[in-house]
């Protein structure tokens, strides 16, 4: 996705208009707000134009094993799932569906009867995604609707099971603990946002009885799962800049757990290692990710918001390598696999990069659509993506 602060000089005359743009009610999310302030303040060109795709020499065979269509995401990121065989994802259309993983065969499609705006989550039997009015639907394994839960404001993120509960994040900002047997609320973790925000798809991590959440200015906060009780807040990044747009510095993607670690990146920001014990900030340095990062065998790859991936060490920031040709091209978070590193980006294109020196090993084309930012792991050699015009696409790399 392309940042927002590399603004020409006739562009920087025009960022009190664009302010009040950005306001978190006037944004339906980031890649149309991006697409917007473009328009308004370039015309028609694109104001960082994607770099262009060059031949590769393979080293690995990549291939579609089958595909299939969900429905269109609209202006909302679905993530999808593989879980115990079958793929479940999901769509703006209120579309959710349970494939065979092996061939991509419907076993089965329910409708919400509204237009869904955050999924998949799965776990505990439960199939679990939410609505533009707050709702989250609960349907079992053999889609059944278990029962539903009114919250706040719209579900842009997935809902996460976790020891009987279901944690939820909603629009403003809120995280919910919702029972999982019969929907009903069991806390509530609210904050106050800034007035000027990124709206984004940034949901909730759980791991080791603990809610694991970035938020608006850079903050990382870890919430008991049991009672909602906030146990330490960090800072990832700190505001900077001069102007309110230049001082966005937001967690706008997952965080990331390993071992005594969590890791978070924000946007316009920094990269952070945090003691999940403590909170303490054991390392960070400057990189800024919109869609996120992903950890394995101590290292990092994130996704800068320019379009370069970094491979770091996990103990230091320390960067492995960085593979800058895919500048502009609004990647999805990196996906490690053994010794391939995948990527989607946003006219459809799968990239699989090596783990050690970040070359290109091979690349698939999928509908020319974007790629949503979370893919899915189906097993050591294949990926299930989503693509914004609803294309389901299992790839495998050998």
């Amino acid at each position: 996705m392309k940042p927002l602060t590399h603004f020409t000089h006739k562009s920087k005359l025009l960022l009190l208009a664009l302010t009040s743009l950005l306001m978190v009610s006037a944004c339906t999310s980031i890649t149309d707000m991006q697409k917007d302030i473009s328009e308004r303040v370039f015309g028609q060109e694109p104001a960082n134009p994607p770099e262009p795709l060059l031949d590769i020499k393979e080293t690995a065979s990549a291939k579609i094993l089958w595909q299939a269509k969900v429905g269109a995401s609209g202006n909302f990121d679905f993530t999808p799932v593989v879980e115990a065989g079958y793929a479940y994802v999901a769509s703006a259309e209120g579309e959710l569906a349970k494939l065979d993983v092996s061939n991509g065969k419907q076993a089965w499609r329910v409708s919400a009867g509204e237009k869904l705006t955050g999924g998949v989550g799965v776990g505990g039997s439960l199939v679990l995604v939410g609505t533009q009015k707050g709702v989250v639907y609960a349907y079992d394994i053999a889609g059944k609707l278990q029962w539903k839960s009114r919250l706040s404001s719209e579900v842009l993120s997935a809902p996460k099971y976790f020891d009987g509960m279901v944690i939820v994040r909603t629009g403003d900002s809120r995280i919910y603990g919702i029972n999982a047997n019969d929907g009903s609320r069991k806390w509530v973790y609210d904050r106050t946002s800034p007035a000027l925000t990124l709206r984004s798809s940034a949901g909730v991590v759980v791991d080791g009885g603990a809610v694991y959440a970035g938020f608006a200015g850079g903050k990382l906060a870890a919430i008991r799962a049991d009672n909602g009780k906030i146990l330490w807040e960090a800072s990832v990044a700190q505001p900077k800049g001069v102007t309110e747009i230049e001082r966005i510095a937001d967690i706008t993607s997952l965080p990331v757990v390993d071992g005594p670690l969590v890791y978070a990146v924000a946007y316009q920001g920094r990269i952070a290692a945090v003691d999940r014990a403590t909170g303490r900030v054991v390392w960070n340095r400057d990189i800024s990710s919109l869609s996120g990062l992903n950890i394995e065998s101590s290292r990092i790859f994130v996704s800068h918001a320019a379009g370069s991936v970094y491979a770091l060490d996990y103990a230091t920031g320390k960067t492995f390598w960085r593979q800058a040709a895919l500048k502009n091209r609004q990647l999805t978070a990196p996906l490690p696999m053994g010794a391939l590193i995948v990527v989607g980006d946003f006219e459809g294109n799968i990239h699989f990069l090596s783990r050690e020196d970040g070359a290109f090993a091979a690349r698939v084309k999928t509908d020319g659509s974007a790629v949503l930012p979370q893919m899915a792991p189906i097993n050591s050699n294949a990926v299930l993506a989503q693509t914004r015009d609803g294309g389901v696409f299992a790839i495998q790399v050998k």
